[in-house]
């Protein structure tokens, strides 16, 4: 810690906190020992407002106690006058100071697991699968592996959602081509147009049938047969849907131009997305067909 940051703390005494709560404040953070004079002034505010706090229940002014998980968090949920940034914040910054004045109540985080994407295919790892699809010895398996490929990569289906599709579920529409998706998410999906023929080939073939295969949905290994067939051992990698799909999101993203908007306006997260697109309503079909299905390789 520099001296003058050092200084700043031995000399801060403000109006809005009691001496005791103060000096507790002092002791701490000179213990924390933040990077700078401005991170210096946002803890100590938050140590001796917590420290006020502590004091109004009775409970000494020691870190083991004023520190404590418990009253941190208490304090930070019952503080009055606060916004919900606020408190986030003043959690954040009470835990940094209890990691380093008290660090036996803030054992160390443990990493969870986090699902990351799958890594998008190639347009022309998808034209291989798709000859392979074409290469197959029966016109029923050349129909469900190339439907399989665009129902995956041209319409984002996966899991449930792309074994339960049906050929009637398939049809030209409002300018397009749409899925008509069932399961627990039940929705119409414009396919990207540089799938629209081999999709519909599929669909006419399979008639009320599966597209993928099989007599029953629920089954869940329907499109493990497929998947084994496209394994041709042309340099290709296994095929994944789960791959599929994100090569779908990628192409999406970028017909919206989603990585200049997120750029432009500062956001990394995706959670901040999700909170602002729960109070909008989405386009009409026509709408998400013009803007998604009608582009052109």
């Amino acid at each position: 810690m520099h001296d003058d940051v050092a200084a700043y703390i031995g000399r801060w005494e403000p109006r809005s906190v009691t001496a005791e709560a103060a000096a507790f404040a002092r002791d701490v953070i000179s213990r924390a020992a933040p990077g700078g004079r401005e991170r210096a002034k946002n803890l100590l505010w938050a140590a001796g407002k917590l420290a006020d706090y502590a004091a109004s229940l009775g409970l000494d002014l020691v870190p083991e106690v004023v520190l404590h998980p418990s009253v941190a968090e208490r304090f930070t949920r019952c503080a009055p006058g606060l916004s919900g940034v606020a408190r986030r914040t003043l959690r954040t910054n009470l835990r940094f100071i209890g990691r380093r004045a008290v660090p036996q109540f803030y054992p160390a985080d443990v990493p969870l697991p986090r699902e990351r994407s799958k890594q998008p295919y190639g347009l022309a790892q998808i034209a291989g699968y798709l000859a392979l699809a074409d290469a197959q010895p029966t016109a029923e398996r050349r129909m469900r592996a190339a439907g399989l490929v665009c129902l995956g990569a041209g319409a984002g289906l996966i899991r449930g959602d792309l074994r339960e599709v049906r050929g009637t579920d398939v049809a030209c529409r409002s300018g397009g081509v749409v899925v008509s998706v069932r399961g627990a998410r039940p929705r119409t999906v414009p396919v990207l147009s540089r799938y629209h023929s081999r999709l519909l080939a599929a669909a006419a073939f399979a008639g009320n049938a599966l597209i993928c295969g099989g007599a029953d949905p629920g089954r869940r290994n329907i499109t493990n047969p497929l998947i084994a067939a496209l394994d041709g051992g042309t340099g290709l990698p296994r095929l994944d849907t789960s791959r599929l799909r994100a090569t779908w999101l990628a192409e999406v993203a970028q017909l919206l131009g989603l990585a200049t908007f997120m750029h432009a306006a500062g956001i990394s997260c995706s959670q901040r997305l999700g909170d602002l697109l729960a109070g909008l309503e989405p386009a009409g079909e026509a709408d998400a067909v013009r803007l998604l299905g009608t582009h052109q390789p």
